[in-house]
C-alpha cells in the first residue's frame, strides 16, 4: 500500500527529472520561465534601465518584456504599457519604479496571474511611518493574490546558469555552485565585484532587502533541494523568523555546507543592523549556540566566507580538528602553532609509528615534534614523505604544509607532491607557500589543481579551525532530544500548579519557596527549606532541621536578596538566629520599604567542603527564545562573566558540549587537594531543567545560583523563577526555536498475527534502516512511492528522509518490538507554504500488507495533523493504485483527477 505525495518528489530532484508540478514553489522566482521588468528604461543611469540592460546582457533564454507606459520600445525591445497588456504568461516581475506606484503595480501583477515579483525600490519601512504604511499596503496585496515577493529595497536576484540578472548590479556573476544570500545590497555589488577577480562562480545571488515576504527561511528552504547549489553563504544583520529561519537552515545544513558571516557582535554593530535591516538582533553567543545547533559554521570575515567555501568545495570530508604543521622554517611553523592555540585548535600529539617513519626520511636535526620542521633544504620529496606521514597517522584531522623560498627550494616540485597527496586523501591539506616571484608558479599550479593556499600561516589556520567546526557542529545537528530526559517522570500537574496559580495571582516573580518546589517538581535536588514568620517560629525550625542553617528573605519583588540585607548564612546558635530574624526584617525595611514581605525562609546550611559554586538559569533571546545557561555561580556572576549558552532541548552530549565551554568547567577536575566533582549530577541537573523549559512556556527567566556540586552530587541552594504568559495554541513547543523529539507520538500496536509494533517518529539514527526498508521493497512499491524507478535510496534522500524538522514535518515509522528493529511501513506529511495544510505519503513493507497496518499509520497520522491545528491533508496517487484509493476512500478522502495528468489523482481529507 503506497500513496505518493507531491512534496517529497522535490526532494529527488537532484537524481531524477521530476515533473513541472514538483517543482520548489519559489522556482517561479528564482527560476522564471518569462520575467517583466517593469519601469524598464533607456536611460542609462535609471535603475530599470540597469536592469534591463543585465537581463538582455545575461542571454536569459525566456520570455523578456519592458514595461513602461510612457515608451513604445525600451533598449530595442516593444515596451507594453502594463503587465496586464502582456499577452503572454508572466513568471517573475522586477519592480523598479517610485515607491508608491508599487501597490497598483502589484495589483496588475495579481491579476494577471504573476506568481513572483522582485521590488527593487526603496522608500518603505526604512523611510518612515509613511512607508511602513505603504509596505504593508504592498504586503496585503502581495497576499491577496498570492504572489511572493522579494524586497522592497534590494539589489535583485541572479541565477547564472538560465542567464537571469535580475539586479542593478553594474555587471554580472560567473556560473558556479555557491550560493549567496545577503541582507546588505551594498555588500552584494563589493562581493560580486571581487568573485570576478577571484574565480568564483555562483549558483544564486540573492539581495534580500527588507524581506517584507520572502525570508531566510524560505529561501534556504529552496536552496537546500537545488541541484545546482553546492554550498551555501550567508551575510546575515538579523533575523525576524527565528524557528522557520533554525529549521531551514538545519534542513540545508544537513545535505551541503552552510557557511554565515553575522555582524553585529558587540552593541554598536547591533544598533547599527537594527537601524539597517529593522530584523531582531540578540545576544551574539546566543546567535552563536543557535549556528552550531544547526550545523553551520560562523566566520568573521567575507574573506573568510569564500575561502572556507572554496575549502570544502575542495571535496575534504573534516574528521576532527587535530592539526599537523609541516614546514621547512621553524618560524612559520610557530607561528601557525600560536594561531592554533588562540583558535583552540589542538596540535596533533604524532603517534610512535609516524614519528618512527619521519626518522627514517628526515634529517637528524628535525624537529622530532609537532610543528615537523623538515629543514630549509627540503626538497619536494621530502614533502612528500613528511606530508604522508601525517595524512597517515590516525591521530591527525588536517595537515597544514608551509614552504619558504629558501636556496635549496624547489616550490613548483613541492607544490605537485603535496597536490598528488591531497588528491588521494580525504583529510583536509592547506598549503601555506610564503614570498611571492620564486613561488608564483608554484601558486598557478596549486589554483588549477583547486586546493586551498594561502600566503601567510594564520589564515590557512583559521580556514582549517573553521572546517573543524563544520565537522564539531555537524554532530551536534545530528542530535535530536526529546522533551524528556528519560529518566524519572517529573511531577508536571504539579509543576503547572504552581505556575499557573502565580499568573493567576498576576505574580510574575515566585517566591524561593515556590521555586524550589518547582525544581523539585522536576527531581532537581534543593535544599530543605520552611518559612517562619516571627524570630520565635525560626528558632523552632532551625531545632529541627539542625545546625548551621541559612535564613533569607521571603518576599515578592526582590530578586538580589542579598543586596537588600536579606541574607544571613552560617548561623549556629539560637541566639543568632533570633538575632538574624530581627535583623533581616529591619533591613528590608530600610533598604526595600516597597516589599512585602512574608517572613524568613530557614534551611540547612549546605555544608559541601568540596563543593564548586556554578550557576544554571533560563534566559529568554528576543530572536531564538528560552536559552539555557551554564557558568561559574555565586555573587560576582556578572563580574566574571564565564558563561556557556545553548538552545533545548538538552540531551547528555549537549550538555557536556556546553560545560566544556566555560573555564569553571576545568575546576570539575581534580583540583588540588579537591577530587573530582559528580558531573553525571551537573548533566542531570541541565538536562532536567531542559525538561522545565520544554513543558513551561510560561517560564521566561530562572537562575539556580548558587548550585553546589561535588564528588557526592548537586545540590540548588537558592533559585529565583520569574514567569510570563505565553499562548501555545495547538503548538505545544511553539516557544522553542527547535522542536524537539516528539516522545509523545510513541505508540505501542499489534498486528493480527501477534507481532508486536512500535508506531514512532523517525530519528537520524534510522538512516540504515530506512535504506534496507526501501531496498526490501518491490518494484511496483518503489514506484508507487516515488513515481519513478529507484533501485536505492542515494545519500542525500536518506538524509532527507531521516533527519526531518519536527515542527514542520512528521514521519511515523512502525518498527518490529523485538531486536533488531525491522521497519514494516512508514507515513509521513509535509507541512504546505500556507502553515494550513500538507501533503502524506505512505508506504507498506510487503509483508505487511492486508494487515491493517496501513490503516492504522494513516489514522495516526491524520490525528496528529488534526492536534496541529491543521485543516486539510491531502497528497497524489497513481490512478492505478487501487488499494491506496480504496483506504483513502474508507477514511473518508475526497478523490479528484489532476488536471493534465490522467495517470494521477488527487485525494485529501478536511480536518
Amino acid at each position: 500500500m503506497v500513496a505518493h505525495v507531491r512534496s517529497f518528489a522535490v526532494e529527488h530532484t537532484s537524481e531524477v527529472a521530476t515533473p513541472d508540478a514538483c517543482r520548489h514553489y519559489l522556482s517561479r522566482l528564482f527560476e522564471p520561465r518569462s520575467v517583466a521588468v517593469v519601469g524598464a528604461s533607456d536611460r542609462p543611469d535609471a535603475v530599470g534601465g540597469v536592469v534591463m540592460r543585465n537581463m538582455l546582457a545575461g542571454g536569459f533564454g525566456g520570455g523578456l518584456y519592458a514595461v513602461n507606459p510612457r515608451h513604445d520600445q525600451v533598449q530595442g525591445r516593444k515596451a507594453y504599457a502594463s503587465v496586464g497588456a502582456i499577452d503572454a504568461p508572466v513568471d517573475l516581475a522586477v519592480i523598479a519604479t517610485p515607491p508608491e506606484a508599487v501597490p497598483g503595480i502589484l495589483e496588475d501583477c495579481g491579476l494577471h496571474g504573476v506568481p513572483a515579483a522582485v521590488v527593487i525600490t526603496a522608500g518603505f519601512g526604512e523611510a518612515g511611518e509613511a512607508g511602513a504604511a505603504l509596505e504593508r499596503r504592498v504586503l496585503e496585496v502581495a497576499h491577496r493574490y498570492s504572489i511572493r515577493l522579494i524586497g522592497p529595497n534590494c539589489l535583485g536576484v541572479m541565477r547564472p546558469s538560465i542567464g537571469l540578472n535580475a539586479t542593478f548590479n553594474q555587471g554580472s556573476a560567473r556560473q558556479g555552485h555557491i550560493a549567496f544570500v545577503s541582507q546588505s545590497g551594498a555588500l552584494c555589488t563589493a562581493i560580486l565585484d571581487w568573485a570576478q577577480g577571484n574565480d568564483v562562480g555562483f549558483s544564486s545571488v540573492v539581495s534580500m532587502g527588507s524581506s517584507t515576504d520572502v525570508d531566510f527561511g524560505e529561501i534556504l528552504d529552496y536552496l537546500a533541494l537545488d541541484p545546482e547549489t553546492r554550498s551555501i553563504l550567508l551575510y546575515i544583520e538579523g533575523i525576524r523568523h527565528a524557528r522557520s529561519f533554525m529549521s531551514a537552515l538545519r534542513a540545508a545544513a544537513r545535505v551541503k555546507p552552510v557557511l554565515l558571516v553575522k555582524v553585529g557582535r558587540h552593541d554598536a554593530g547591533r544598533r547599527a543592523a537594527v537601524a539597517h535591516t529593522a530584523s531582531l538582533v540578540g545576544a551574539d553567543d546566543v546567535f552563536d549556540a543557535a549556528v552550531s545547533r544547526a550545523g553551520v559554521v560562523r566566520v568573521q570575515t567575507v574573506s573568510q566566507l569564500f575561502t572556507a567555501a572554496k575549502a570544502l568545495s575542495c571535496g575534504f570530508r573534516p574528521v576532527g580538528e587535530r592539526l599537523a604543521i609541516v614546514t621547512n622554517g621553524g618560524g612559520p611553523g610557530v607561528m601557525a602553532a600560536d594561531r592554533a592555540a588562540d583558535l583552540n585548535v589542538p596540535l596533533a600529539r604524532l603517534s610512535p609509528a609516524t614519528i618512527d617513519a619521519l626518522n627514517g626520511v628526515l634529517p637528524a636535526n628535525w624537529s622530532h615534534a609537532n610543528p615537523v620542521d623538515i629543514i630549509g633544504d627540503a626538497p619536494a620529496e621530502r614533502y612528500r614523505q613528511a606530508v604522508k606521514a601525517c595524512l597517515e597517522d590516525d591521530g591527525v584531522d588536517g595537515v597544514l604544509a608551509i614552504l619558504t623560498p629558501q636556496a635549496m627550494t624547489r616550490p613548483l616540485e613541492a607544490a605537485q607532491a603535496v597536490i598528488e597527496l591531497a588528491d588521494g586523501s580525504s583529510k583536509p591539506l592547506l598549503t601555506c607557500w610564503m614570498g611571492e616571484v620564486q613561488v608564483a608558479e608554484a601558486r598557478l599550479a596549486l589554483e588549477a589543481a583547486h586546493r586551498p593556499h594561502f600566503r601567510t600561516p594564520e589564515p590557512a589556520v583559521e580556514v582549517f579551525a573553521h572546517l573543524s567546526a563544520y565537522y564539531r557542529n555537524q554532530r551536534l545537528l545530528m542530535q535530536v532530544p526529546g522533551p524528556l530526559c528519560g529518566h524519572a517522570e517529573p511531577d508536571l500537574e504539579t509543576a503547572r500548579v504552581i505556575v499557573d496559580g502565580a499568573l493567576q495571582a498576576r505574580r510574575q516573580v515566585l517566591t524561593e519557596m515556590e521555586s524550589k518546589a518547582l525544581l523539585a517538581a522536576f527531581h532537581i535536588p534543593v535544599a530543605r527549606t520552611m518559612i517562619a514568620r516571627s524570630p520565635h517560629e525560626a528558632l523552632l525550625i532551625a531545632e529541627q532541621l539542625g545546625f548551621p542553617v541559612a535564613m533569607k528573605v521571603n518576599a515578592q519583588g526582590i530578586t538580589h536578596k542579598t543586596d537588600a540585607g536579606g541574607v544571613s548564612l552560617n548561623l549556629g546558635s539560637a541566639s543568632e538566629v533570633r538575632s538574624a530574624y530581627q535583623r533581616i526584617a529591619d533591613n528590608i525595611r530600610r533598604n526595600r520599604p516597597d516589599a512585602v514581605m512574608d517572613g524568613v525562609c530557614v534551611e540547612s546550611m549546605v555544608v559541601k567542603p568540596n563543593g564548586r559554586e556554578l550557576l544554571i538559569g533560563v534566559t529568554s533571546d528576543p530572536v531564538f527564545g528560552p536559552v539555557i545557561t551554564f557558568g561559574a555561580g555565586g555573587t560576582a556572576v556578572e563580574v566574571i562573566g564565564d558563561r556557556a549558552v545553548a538552545l533545548p532541548p538538552l540531551n547528555a552530549v549537549l550538555a557536556r558540549d556546553m560545560i566544556a565551554g566555560t573555564r569553571v568547567s576545568r575546576m570539575l577536575d581534580p583540583f588540588r587537594n579537591l577530587p573530582a566533582a559528580d558531573l553525571e549530577a551537573l548533566e542531570a541537573v541541565l538536562l532536567r531543567v531542559s525538561e522545565m523549559v520544554c513543558e513551561l512556556p510560561a517560564l521566561r527567566e530562572m537562575d539556580i545560583n548558587p548550585l553546589i556540586l561535588d564528588e557526592d552530587g548537586a545540590i540548588a541552594a537558592d533559585a529565583r523563577v520569574v514567569l510570563e504568559y505565553r499562548h501555545t495554541g495547538a503548538d505545544r513547543y511553539g516557544h522553542m526555536a527547535i522542536y524537539p523529539y516528539p516522545a509523545h507520538l510513541v505508540s505501542d500496536w499489534q498486528l493480527p498475527d501477534g507481532t508486536d509494533v512500535v508506531i514512532r517518529p523517525i530519528r537520524p539514527e534510522d538512516a540504515e534502516l530506512v535504506r534496507d526498508f526501501v531496498a526490501g521493497l518491490s518494484d511496483e512499491a518503489r514506484f508507487f512511492r516515488f513515481m519513478h524507478v529507484l533501485q536505492a535510496l542515494s545519500g542525500p534522500m536518506l538524509v532527507r528522509l531521516t533527519q526531518i524538522d519536527y515542527s514542520k514535518e512528521i514521519a511515523l515509522v512502525a518498527v518490529t518490538a523485538a531486536a533488531p528493529e525491522t521497519e514494516l511501513g512508514v507515513a509521513r506529511f509535509s507541512l504546505n507554504p500556507d502553515g494550513e495544510s500538507c501533503e502524506f505519503a505512505i508506504v507498506l513493507a510487503d509483508r505487511a500488507t492486508g494487515k491493517g497496518l496501513g490503516q492504522k499509520l494513516l489514522t495516526t497520522l491524520i490525528e496528529v495533523a488534526r492536534l496541529r491545528g491543521l485543516r486539510r491533508i491531502g497528497g497524489e496517487v497513481l490512478a492505478s493504485n487501487h488499494p491506496m484509493l480504496a483506504l483513502a476512500q474508507t477514511l473518508g478522502f475526497g478523490v479528484a483527477p489532476v488536471p493534465d495528468n490522467p495517470d494521477l489523482l488527487s485525494i485529501s481529507l478536511q480536518l
